[in-house]
């Protein structure tokens, strides 16, 4: 399959990453139960697909641990804990997404205002294509979500939505993974 734009999300060329959606974290955020409900499809999506994830938890002492859902939806999988807010600032969240070989980063998680938006600048000024998914990440208010979209959408992210990112990186209808994949759509639709 050609990718029809630089923009669009590709499967191959994409790694999705999951920052610090944690207990502690999750349980202040107003939009908790939606982000957590698009996150784990995501990442359900993601491993269907074979594409590689990789997920941040911030200082996990005091924030606690990945939220069950999402752990449930990863399996074994062993996150990479950090005490900064740059996932690109750790090295060995670095190496690990340098080791993918993949110039996409699809974005999700907490906070908008802090990590997402430190992370999202940083990868882009590496030369990476990064897409924010705006449904699948949240701050404490409304407001400082909002600011931290309008500023990655005007420094060039492509800010997106959780449905558009799965049926760029499908390209196409008809297929078992699209089936696949409309099936967990429809299932976080109904909670």
């Amino acid at each position: 399959m050609v990718t029809l734009s630089p923009w669009l999300a590709d499967r191959v060329d994409a790694v999705l990453v999951v920052v610090d959606v944690q207990d502690r974290l999750a349980a202040v955020m107003p939009r908790r139960d939606e982000v957590v409900a698009t996150t784990v499809m995501l990442v359900r999506a993601a491993r269907l697909l074979g594409m590689p994830v990789l997920v941040t938890r911030q200082y996990p002492e005091g924030l606690g641990d990945t939220v069950p859902e999402l752990r449930e939806a990863l399996g074994e999988h062993t996150p990479i804990d950090k005490s900064v807010f740059c996932c690109r600032s750790d090295e060995g969240f670095s190496d690990l997404l340098a080791d993918t070989w993949r110039g996409q980063v699809i974005l999700i998680g907490m906070e908008a205002h802090i990590c997402i938006t430190q992370t999202a600048l940083a990868l882009l000024e590496d030369g990476y294509r990064v897409h924010v998914v705006a449904d699948a990440v949240c701050s404490r208010t409304e407001r400082d979500s909002e600011i931290a979209l309008e500023r990655l959408r005007h420094a060039g992210v492509a800010v997106t939505s959780a449905e558009s990112v799965l049926y760029e990186v499908l390209g196409e209808s008809g297929t078992e993974e699209f089936k696949a994949v409309l099936a967990l759509v429809k299932e976080r639709d109904a909670r």
